[in-house]
């Protein structure tokens, strides 16, 4: 493992399943497609959000995929007739696919310069198709920032330096990126306001998906200090409420294109 290949772990991602997957929900709401053929989810992470797509249409090919082993292994594990297999975003754009949907949820903020790589997941979709992605839009929260200024200080610095994060743009920016590769484009951004139980709530959240990076490149014996120090300042940033919750505001930025009139 590097510091720029996290393993991940499904059972924690999906402490907050349903939470995380309102966002999928409501992207994959706004794609209009009525009888694909072929349906494939890129970043699939543990398959749950994908058999949805099946549901949607199930008439059609669906396939997942990620480059986690531990995503794909989980995913494959549950029922249904999904195809899931592990290959690497870029790869897989790579391959010349064509698919009449490509969905890619939460996924693209990891991939650096990923504004540069619409024209290429575009171009994998058929003509008239459909390309649907969300990526976080709130990496100005405590939930990041925190995280951010204790990785740059010392002892943990050090061992952090160079270690993958995740970023995004704003809304326009996927709107003028897609515009001008031709599609027609809705774009929008929501604020969800999660309502979280049980002990150190936001820390439980980022650390199986922004911060799990820098948690993982930290020595074993350098990580609880870190770890228990960040729950703290966290606990300060999301303090919990009368009745025993904490809320983690959550902004997200979605992009749904149709390859109109494309070749």
């Amino acid at each position: 493992m590097t510091k720029t290949s996290p393993t991940w772990d499904p059972d924690r991602y999906l402490t907050y399943g349903d939470e995380r997957g309102r966002p999928f929900v409501d992207l994959v709401a706004r794609v209009g497609a009525t009888a694909p053929a072929t349906v494939v989810d890129l970043g699939c992470g543990p398959g749950n959000l994908t058999r949805l797509l099946a549901e949607r249409w199930p008439g059609a090919d669906v396939a997942g995929v990620d480059s986690s082993a531990e995503m794909i292994a989980s995913a494959r594990r549950g029922d249904g007739d999904v195809r899931f297999e592990v290959q690497d975003l870029r790869a897989w754009v790579d391959g010349g696919h064509r698919v009449d949907v490509l969905v890619s949820n939460a996924t693209l903020q990891w991939v650096p310069g990923h504004l540069d790589l619409l024209a290429d997941l575009v171009g994998s979709v058929a003509p008239g198709g459909w390309l649907a992605v969300q990526v976080p839009g709130n990496f100005g929260e405590p939930s990041h920032t925190i995280r951010a200024e204790l990785a740059a200080e010392a002892p943990y610095a050090e061992h952090v330096a160079g270690v993958a994060h995740p970023s995004s743009h704003d809304p326009v920016d996927y709107l003028d990126a897609l515009t001008a590769l031709g599609c027609a484009v809705d774009v929008w951004e929501t604020t969800y306001l999660h309502v979280l139980t049980g002990p150190d709530p936001v820390f439980t959240w980022v650390s199986a998906t922004g911060a799990r990076p820098t948690l993982q490149a930290l020595p074993d014996d350098v990580r609880p200090a870190f770890e228990a120090e960040f729950k703290r300042r966290l606990a300060e940033a999301y303090p919990v409420r009368s009745d025993g919750t904490v809320v983690l505001p959550f902004r997200r930025v979605f992009a749904v294109a149709r390859t109109e009139g494309l070749a």
